[in-house]
């Protein structure tokens, strides 16, 4: 089949490459975003392969849809970038990949915890500088301190056993207990209790309609006064200028996002040679208590190697009407972290 894929980094391009020798698949690359603006370059394309920053709106899917296109094929988890009803109205078939690696994620999260309390980034700077002052550097042990996890889907579970290796005390909220959290002394609570209870507060939970901007100024409001704040999740689970204020009045004291909500501008592309036009995202950078890092979080060799592979089988299983198929529908618009 030939396939239209969009936003494709040289990575993109090796790990398909490489899986699309089992497949047989005819692959052509596009650097650039599937916008409304470039929905003519994937005319005559009966599949499109997509990522997290492509906008699949209404427009764009009966543009696709217009041309010929029958398959939208994710290479994500997520899909909250795509209008599913206008995908249904228009014929056309979305699948996604529900699982990758979840230690990528799950790795990356502990990693920015541990930066962020270490002040590992700072020390970094400051040694390459010949300053081996440790005055402002001071951290806390993670042993004792309680984390809220909000979300359990296969992420959310690796995180909690990780931090449970460092001796913490857990916290879960999800609508869906996970068993294997439970097992592991996971204690599930109300949103609320979460907030006020924990040291450590990171997001794995989906983007839907009721998770949008979950942290707002009323959440923050709830949390202990210098709580560290980690989202890998997606950026509009939170609230960006309600957070700003939140670290402007300390109530936020360490704040870690591999995610941003208008980060489909600025991630994934090098900009050092560019003024940087997003001013929210801007005043986030002249924290000295935030790290942020451009959506890496799931970038491990592991993880590319299934993104790729899933990605071709959901193409190839939609080629040949049989085998497994990772479809999402319009009337399943909530999953798992």
């Amino acid at each position: 089949m030939r396939v239209a894929v969009f936003s494709a980094k040289n990575y993109d391009r090796v790990f398909l490459e490489t899986a699309n020798a089992t497949y047989g698949h005819e692959l052509v690359f596009f650097e650039g975003r599937l916008t409304e603006a470039t929905t003519a370059l994937a005319a005559q394309f009966p599949a499109v392969c997509v990522f997290v920053n492509d906008r699949l709106s209404a427009p764009v899917l009966n543009a696709l849809a217009g041309q010929g296109t029958r398959l939208i094929a994710l290479r994500s988890a997520g899909f909250n970038n795509v209008d599913l009803i206008a995908a249904r109205e228009s014929g056309l078939t979305v699948v996604r990949v529900p699982a990758y690696s979840p230690y990528a994620v799950a790795e990356h999260t502990v990693g920015l915890i541990l930066t962020l309390n270490r002040k590992i980034h700072r020390a970094y700077a400051r040694v390459r500088e010949g300053n081996f002052a440790l005055d402002g550097l001071l951290g806390f042990d993670l042993h004792g301190r309680t984390v809220g996890v909000i979300g359990t889907g296969k992420i959310g579970v690796v995180v909690a056993q990780i931090m449970k290796g460092f001796g913490c005390r857990l916290l879960a909220h999800d609508p869906f207990p996970n068993p294997d959290c439970e097992r592991l002394g996971v204690k599930y609570v109300p949103r609320h209790h979460l907030f006020a209870a924990s040291d450590i507060i990171t997001l794995h939970c989906p983007l839907t309609p009721d998770t949008h901007h979950l942290i707002d100024a009323e959440a923050l409001g709830q949390m202990k006064s210098g709580v560290m704040l980690i989202n890998t999740g997606r950026g509009a689970l939170i609230d960006t200028q309600a957070v700003i204020e939140a670290l402007k009045s300390s109530r936020i004291g360490y704040l870690g996002l591999d995610v941003y909500e208008e980060e489909a501008d600025l991630f994934f592309e090098d900009l050092s040679d560019k003024v940087i036009r997003d001013d929210v995202f801007a005043r986030l950078l002249t924290f000295p208590n935030v790290v942020i890092t451009g959506h890496q979080g799931f970038f491990t060799e592991e993880a590319l190697k299934s993104i790729a592979d899933t990605t071709l089988a959901n193409i190839t299983a939609f080629e040949q009407g049989q085998g497994a198929m990772h479809e999402v529908s319009a009337e399943r618009l909530v999953i798992a972290g």
